[in-house]
């Protein structure tokens, strides 16, 4: 496979199962591992990694995050959230999220297995769960509570390695460091930019 050229459907399904079949090698965390809470005081999460089949080409879809939500406002997410208790397992709360947040229905999405979680200095153990959808929906119903806006964006961006940018703040007087993807004139970072890194790295192993 070369970086730079089209994946048929079926290649980028298959190339999924054989690589989400095991335990991924790649787990990319933006340096936040230094200063992560004790794994037991993580919450569980998980969020949807959604492959869409359009016409156009294979995309993926998510979410910017209302403006007055109390963690994480404005910022780039897939959908997904914290698991519940009625939740029987994180595929479940990945599934019941993606519905609740952009109107993307369980019964539309072929599980296709997950990639390592993701813990993050924020108190949660992120699952992601990757799925593949043959019949997308034409149009997206975000819920105004929880998400401003849904787009997507072409798997051949996420998986190019040149896309994987790198960038840096300060918190607490240490300087962190985590990876942007750019898009149009979207900020894809943090969590959600390791997740689709890890992913892409899964991809092309």
């Amino acid at each position: 496979m070369t970086v730079g050229g089209a994946l048929d459907p079926d290649d980028v399904r298959e190339r999924l199962r054989d690589g989400l079949a095991v335990d991924p090698p790649w787990y990319v965390d933006g340096d936040e591992a230094r200063s992560l809470p004790p794994s037991g005081h993580l919450s569980p999460a998980a969020v949807l990694v959604a492959l869409l089949d359009r016409s156009a080409g294979t995309s993926l879809v998510l979410t910017q995050r209302a403006a007055h939500l109390n963690a994480h406002a404005g910022q780039v997410s897939l959908p997904g959230g914290r698991m519940e208790v009625d939740d029987v397992s994180a595929v479940a709360t990945a599934l019941r999220e993606s519905d609740e947040e952009i109107g993307l229905e369980p019964g539309r999405v072929e599980v296709l297995g997950s990639l390592r979680a993701y813990d993050t200095i924020t108190g949660f153990r992120i699952y992601p769960i990757v799925g593949w959808v043959a019949d997308p929906p034409a149009a997206w119903r975000p819920d105004p509570a929880e998400v401003a806006d849904v787009f997507e964006v072409p798997l051949d961006v996420v998986r190019d390695p040149a896309n994987h940018l790198r960038d840096s703040y300060l918190r607490n007087g240490e300087r962190r460091h985590f990876f942007v993807l750019p898009y149009e004139n979207r900020y894809i970072w943090g969590a959600t930019a390791g997740i689709l890194v890890n992913f892409a790295r899964t991809l092309a192993d």
